[in-house]
């Protein structure tokens, strides 16, 4: 097997070095496209100063938590960079999830304050949600003249005017002059605080230091060794709050001087127009993306993504099948890595120079070995072709969970990380996938986790009893599916239960179905026997 190219350029210690060489080094490259506005490096570099020394003066400092509950905009960069300049921890908040999921973020977390643009829809549920503090971004000042004006005008009741005693403006928040303050940042020092279900299904913060994250990316990069400074482009679709956006989009594009096409949300139709306009060069992308861009093509033309190089996947299984057709459209082999919150990103890896095995997602990156241990008896080590539970040992995997001592014991044997993921390695140490241990579905890329959709569906008086589980999917590869069993008495529909979640979960975690049942299948000690559910959904799906 062809072994990974050396590392040739010293790396940075910390993350706000990472971009202060980029600003340097790439001065004039364009960093960020938005909409048809462009930002370079060095302009870059100066908004993550002038946010930095703000965030400063609003008391952000070492160990501060500042949460991000911001879609892919210039906004999402500069922040993420200028929180970690001023010393403080990046929370970083999907910013579909509703009131109640934010604020048990923010209380676990601590978060002191919070970023989100002055879209209604966005700033509602931060209020609500009870933040401190919040610092409000303007689209206006992203946005081209005439989009802004668009919005501004014509879609007026889409933008957040809130009289909040909570709210800090930007304009407030950088009116002052001068640079941070320079703060002593160690590699080691905690750096993002990445929310994940872990093991158990239930969020909590995995704990990421600067050196796990320029670790990832080192990795992550030496995958690919063909990537050329200062002229990639890369498209964002994926979102920058997820590790694999934050690694990938973020770190490894202000590394190599890349462009970061940032798209706010998916939309296939405005994904190809994008393609065809800036000619990126590097897709990170889901298997959901992949399957629509196939699609496009009937329409769009295969020659509209021509400019694209490099297909990267991660955060879902890509089936042989979609790797095929990707292959006989474009000619480009897929570039399928492993990995998760709890390990910065990537863990294992296909590469752009290594033999690509059907159905496996690479070797262990750099610096990182895989183990595969009996998940019943997790101090033994299977051999080559056996079954078991997948274990990552390396520099990118994470310090632990955030106030979670007893969760994070639990998450590692002899030094190594339990992903709660069951897989085996061949003789050449290519790893496969098997099945999950985790009680997480995923969905378009998302970790969707049954458990808080279950809680939710608790909350209606009706519900007696309620059951998630993941089902396939031809467009998102699984989407959850509600089992669920009404109290004595109680009549109610399935159509009510999915208006009820819409105020109590995101979009994403909306079940496909919820199918009501007399009963569900329980273990001889009167558990819910979610495996059996499982079974018979997929013994349904194959008929």
């Amino acid at each position: 097997m062809d072994a990974y190219p050396q590392w040739n350029e010293t790396p940075p210690e910390t993350l706000p070095a990472l971009l202060e060489t980029a600003a340097a080094r790439f001065v004039a490259r364009p960093a960020l496209w938005f909409m048809g506005r462009r930002w370079t490096y060095r302009a870059l570099g100066e908004a993550v100063d002038r946010i930095a020394a703000g965030l400063q003066r609003a008391g952000v400092g070492p160990g501060v938590k500042v949460g991000l509950c911001l879609p892919n905009t210039p906004y999402s960069v500069m922040f993420y960079f200028a929180i970690l300049k001023a010393g403080g921890v990046v929370v970083n908040y999907n910013p579909l999830y509703v009131a109640r999921e934010i604020a048990g973020q923010m209380a676990d977390s601590e978060t002191a304050i919070m970023v989100v643009p002055d879209l209604a829809r966005l700033v509602g549920p931060v209020l609500e949600a009870g933040a401190k503090r919040v610092i409000l971004c303007p689209m206006r000042g992203i946005l081209p003249p005439w989009k802004a004006f668009a919005l501004y005008t014509l879609r007026r009741k889409e933008i957040a005017r809130p009289r909040d005693g909570r709210i800090i403006p930007l304009a407030a928040l950088t009116a002052g002059v001068g640079q941070p303050a320079r703060v002593s940042v160690g590699a080691s020092d905690l750096a993002v605080l990445q929310y994940t279900g872990g093991t158990t299904g239930v969020p909590k913060g995995a704990m990421l230091t600067h050196a796990n994250l320029l670790a990832c990316m080192r990795q992550t990069l030496a995958c690919a060794p063909e990537v050329k400074p200062g002229e990639e482009r890369v498209l964002a679709v994926l979102p920058l709050f997820h590790v694999i956006g934050m690694t990938v989009l973020m770190n490894c594009s202000a590394q190599i001087g890349a462009e970061i096409i940032l798209l706010p949300r998916f939309s296939i139709d405005e994904v190809m127009r994008t393609i065809k306009q800036t000619r990126p060069s590097i897709f990170p992308v889901v298997p959901t993306i992949v399957t629509a861009v196939l699609a496009a093509t009937a329409t769009h033309g295969a020659e509209d993504i021509a400019s694209i190089r490099m297909w990267i996947g991660g955060g879902a299984p890509f089936s042989e099948e979609l790797c095929k057709r990707l292959k006989a459209l474009t000619g480009l082999q897929f570039i399928e890595a492993y990995g998760l919150s709890e390990t910065s990103g990537a863990s294992a890896s296909n590469t752009t120079f290594s033999p690509i095995k059907p159905g496996s997602v690479g070797r262990a990156v750099p610096d990182t070995t895989i183990e595969i241990r009996d998940p019943e008896h997790p101090e033994r080590r299977l051999g080559v072709g056996e079954k078991g539970e997948i274990c990552i040992r390396g520099p990118q995997v994470m310090m632990g969970y955030w106030k979670r001592p007893e969760e994070t014991a639990r998450a590692f044997i002899d030094g190594v990380l339990r992903t709660g993921d069951i897989g085996y390695l061949d003789e050449d140490g290519y790893l496969f996938l098997v099945d999950r241990l985790k009680d997480v579905i995923l969905a378009g890329g998302y970790n969707i986790y049954p458990r808080i959709i279950e809680e939710a569906l608790y909350r209606h008086p009706a519900v007696a009893e309620a059951m998630v589980v993941g089902v396939p999917d031809a467009y998102r590869g699984e989407a959850p599916k509600a089992f669920v069993v009404l109290r004595p008495g109680e009549q109610v529909g399935a159509a009510a239960l999915l208006a009820f979640l819409e105020g109590e979960i995101s979009k994403i975690e909306m079940p496909r179905e919820i199918e009501i049942r007399a009963s569900l299948p329980k273990t001889a000690i009167g558990k819910l026997a979610k495996k059996e559910l499982q079974a018979a959904e997929r013994t349904r799906h194959a008929g």
